[in-house]
């Protein structure tokens, strides 16, 4: 299995800490409890918190080691989750997936902008009608700004469920929470 650069950060358990309590708080009132899919899910801080809620989890990441260590922690707390490694920017969105959940993938840097674009369309047109995208993404204006033309392009109708800030404990930095609901192709086409 090859190697990867976080492979070396997960010899320490747990090491982005906990979920956001906004994330948590959106996804505990959020009904129907389906499949999600947590791209870049790491360790599985994610993955395994919306286990513990009643989700079906199917966490993807490159990382054998955080996929190891997220399905050893699963097992041991009998949830239906369930981690594979794989490249995310080519993970077929299936249409059993209910739920996409990015969290902290995005950056939209000056180099990862196209691929990050080309991900996110990818993602939103594989996705049902009423399935929802859930992202998190550091506070700031350009990124926030990105994603958001990136959805008002996208050739559906999207209901705003969520679009807020909450902090992350671990640091002193805020995140932008936005899920949207995939609604009917725009009548503009």
């Amino acid at each position: 299995m090859k190697k990867v650069a976080y492979d070396g950060y997960y010899k320490e358990e747990n090491y982005f800490g906990n979920p956001y309590p906004g994330l948590l708080e959106f996804f505990s009132t959020f009904q129907p409890k389906g499949t999600v899919v947590d791209l870049g899910c790491g360790q599985g801080r994610d993955a395994l918190s919306l286990g513990e809620l009643g989700y079906k989890v199917i966490g993807v990441d490159h990382s054998a080691v955080g996929i190891e260590q997220l399905n050893r922690e699963a097992k041991k707390r009998e949830l239906t989750v369930e981690g594979i490694v794989g490249d995310v920017y080519t993970y077929q969105i299936s249409k059993d997936i209910d739920v996409v959940l990015l969290d902290s993938m995005l950056h939209f840097y000056k180099n990862d902008l196209k691929k990050e674009t080309e991900f996110v369309e990818m993602i939103l047109t594989q996705l049902k009608e009423g399935g929802v995208f859930v992202n998190c993404i550091i506070k700031g204006d350009k990124g926030e700004k990105i994603l958001k033309k990136i959805i008002d392009e996208s050739p559906s109708e999207w209901e705003i469920l969520i679009d807020e800030y909450t902090d992350y404990c671990e640091a002193s930095v805020e995140y932008h929470l936005l899920a949207v609901k995939k609604g009917k192709p725009s009548k503009n086409l």
